[in-house]
């Protein structure tokens, strides 16, 4: 970074000042870990030799402290894959069960929007089809974040909610199913697949907006269908109908991208996922508010009863012990 030539190919500079700040980062945070083992045990070497009960609920708390600092440079170590430092796009899709599946979908978007706000993320509302009573049929977002997809990839997959549904008037306990799918936002360099006029159909349409001025009083939502793969992108979230396209194409490229990387090397299945059906025994994680409050992944076991807490947006013990769980895994 001293050298005389550094700022000459600039695009190239700043990666490697992003690189070298990461790396900062990290030394910062083993080295915070390491002092704060280090102090905890010379405390531990002073109860041994005196029974101090302040100095031992001190240490209790000092401890918890400890433990959250060591998981989380535990997280990041773990986000080594290719795709993991990218920006992620999430999408959500309502199961079967009408209005009770699309307002567990509306639930699970806030979840992780109020995720995103917890880490300082930033998050753009691609395209979203509203319930017809309530909720949403689908949602896509894309999400902007150091490691946003790393965090995000074993999410995909279906959620269950169990709850008594407040659209019933008998009060009776419903389960509702929603699924996820988290895909790397990746780059113009990185995707480099041609797609021919002739293999994409383009539908435009009416964005679905909440109102405003120079909302839903043009056609510029966009719908491209990539016909030999029946892969489907959309995009409303800018005014023109130029933009929508662009983004949708961009979309389309990446997904495509993944799967012809999924024939070459037979990786699809750890940056995706498989598919699976929306619907009982296929769900990676319950969650449980009636009769009794549970949230459980049915991968590791994890569990906490803190059910709101979870639907607030406190979902990192789920994202770091699957990350634990698949190791160096893509």
């Amino acid at each position: 970074m001293q050298g005389p030539h550094f700022w000459d190919d600039r695009k190239k500079s700043e990666e490697v000042i992003k690189k070298c700040n990461h790396l900062k980062s990290f030394y910062f945070d083993t080295k915070t870990v390491r002092d704060k083992m280090k102090g905890n045990l010379e405390i531990i070497a002073l109860l041994k030799q005196e029974n101090d009960e302040e100095l031992k609920e001190m240490m209790e708390e000092e401890l918890k402290n400890s433990k959250i600092a060591f998981d989380t440079l535990e997280t990041k170590l773990l986000l080594n894959g290719p795709y993991d430092g990218m920006d992620a796009i999430l999408e959500l899709h309502a199961g079967a069960g009408g209005t009770e599946a699309c307002d567990w979908a509306l639930m699970l978007k806030r979840m992780y929007l109020r995720w995103c706000e917890k880490k300082g993320f930033k998050w753009t509302e691609l395209d979203t089809q509203d319930g017809e009573g309530a909720g949403i049929k689908s949602s896509s977002i894309l999400i902007t974040g150091e490691y946003a997809y790393g965090y995000l990839k074993w999410e995909k997959g279906v959620h269950r909610l169990v709850r008594i549904s407040p659209f019933d008037a008998g009060a009776r306990r419903h389960t509702s199913f929603a699924s996820v799918t988290v895909t790397p936002k990746l780059d113009d360099e990185t995707v480099s697949i041609e797609i021919k006029d002739t293999d994409i159909r383009i539908d435009v349409y009416r964005s679905s907006g909440k109102g405003g001025q120079g909302v839903n009083t043009t056609d510029s939502a966009v719908r491209i269908t990539h016909l030999p793969t029946k892969i489907v992108v959309t995009c409303q979230n800018e005014r023109s109908q130029i933009q929508n396209k662009e983004t949708a194409m961009h979309l389309l490229r990446s997904k495509l991208y993944l799967l012809e990387e999924e024939k070459r090397n037979k990786q699809m299945s750890t940056i995706q996922g498989e598919n699976a059906d929306i619907n009982f025994g296929s769900q990676i994680r319950n969650y449980v508010m009636h009769p009794y409050s549970l949230v459980k992944d049915t991968r590791t076991g994890t569990e906490t009863g803190d059910v709101k807490g979870v639907l607030d947006g406190e979902i990192d013990e789920f994202i770091h012990d699957n990350l634990r769980r698949r190791g160096n895994d893509v």
